[in-house]
């Protein structure tokens, strides 16, 4: 059998990180495309200049229009060639990260992260969407990032909302890696930038990702509710500390080697819901992720398990709690076509999947949800 892992080269995680980045700006030469949202810097611009001014190096701004989408991944791949740019740096947010592995296609990145929001920092894919906001394609780049620096300070600074977020999206992680290891199913660990899967030998997951998903899920629930009041606070404790890691780091080597499933499949689908369009990607995964329990018949005891946690750190866990208050038929089914293309992970679960049954499990999660809250009312 034929496993695959996958890895950035070099992660550090720690407070005022930032202050070293023009250290391993440096190893590619003097200057790097900073692609990150103008408020994003205005946090850290102190830190940039003085990093900059330390080791000499030039940060050219190419902005941020909020899209990680086709024609923004052009317009800043021109300004990198305009500006003969060594290297490139995502700054910010996921959606900022992402569009800096596609402008860098897998050369000379670094990813600051200023949020813990998702655990796309680490991955060699990313998630391309529409001008508009919907799910769009998935790209594979033949590495991982170069570095990921973490600036552990910064992400006790910000909104609270993001933290939790990313804890949506790392609560997917092992019942995906799970699910995939269960199916024997291929992990995006063994897919070649540019080669398509049937045209390369697959690879399965390794004994190590899911140790680690696995891991990534106790941190969350021995952790996540002290972190957030941590974050609260805007204090860097362990707690946060331990949660930064399973967000960024746990989960993204658990997803991207341990296998992705039905949980994000259906929060693709669920982009589709405009009335969604303003809940963060981890706060639509933790409720695919019930979706995906109850899809499986997990254990009650298991659904319970994560639906306390995820009111306890105040996590989506029914339709509403990601403003879809009334949902028809009619757009039931687009949200489960769309989590059923044939390219989505939704076939990585160990059983026959099609629209009719995750529709259905997207039905009775959001009841079992609201269910769940009124009997702790």
């Amino acid at each position: 059998m034929r496993k695959a892992f996958i890895s950035p080269s070099k992660y550090i995680q720690g407070e005022n990180e930032i202050l070293n980045l023009g250290y391993f700006v440096k190893t590619f030469g003097t200057s790097a495309l900073l692609i990150a949202h103008p408020e994003d810097i205005k946090r850290v611009q102190d830190k940039l200049d003085a990093t900059a001014e330390k080791y000499g190096i030039t940060f050219f701004e190419g902005g941020f229009n909020g899209e990680c989408s086709r024609p923004e991944i052009s317009r800043l791949q021109e300004i990198a060639k305009e500006n003969n740019c060594d290297c490139t740096i995502g700054l910010g947010g996921g959606k900022a990260i992402d569009t800096a592995k596609c402008v860098a296609e897998g050369e000379g990145l670094i990813i600051v992260p200023t949020i813990a929001a998702t655990d796309a920092p680490t991955s060699h894919s990313a998630v391309i969407y529409t001008p508009e906001g919907a799910f769009d394609d998935y790209a594979y780049f033949k590495q991982s990032p170069s570095v990921v620096l973490i600036d552990t300070t910064v992400i006790a600074n910000a909104p609270t909302r993001f933290l939790v977020s990313g804890m949506g999206d790392a609560l997917s992680t092992y019942f995906e890696a799970r699910a995939t290891a269960r199916s024997f199913s291929n992990v995006n660990a063994g897919l070649p930038c540019g080669v398509r899967e049937d045209l390369c030998s697959p690879a399965k997951g390794t004994n190590a990702a899911l140790v680690l998903a696995e891991h990534c899920y106790n941190t969350l629930l021995e952790d996540g509710v002290k972190a957030k009041a941590a974050s609260d606070h805007n204090v860097v404790t362990p707690a946060l500390e331990n949660i930064i890691e399973a967000n960024i780091l746990l989960s993204g080597l658990g997803f991207e080697s341990g296998g992705l499933a039905g949980a994000h499949a259906i929060h693709d689908g669920l982009t589709l819901l405009e009335s969604a369009h303003h809940y963060f990607h981890g706060e639509k995964v933790a409720f695919g992720t019930l979706a995906q329990l109850v899809l499986e018949n997990a254990p009650t005891e298991e659904i319970e398990k994560v639906l306390d946690f995820c009111l306890a750190v105040g996590l989506p866990v029914c339709l509403a709690d990601i403003g879809v208050e009334q949902i028809t038929q009619e757009e039931l089914m687009e949200v489960a076509n769309k989590a059923c293309i044939p390219e989505e992970s939704i076939y990585s679960m160990p059983f026959p999947v099609n629209p009719e049954s995750v529709a259905a499990a997207i039905l009775a999660a959001d009841q079992i949800g609201n269910d769940y809250k009124k009997r702790l009312i």
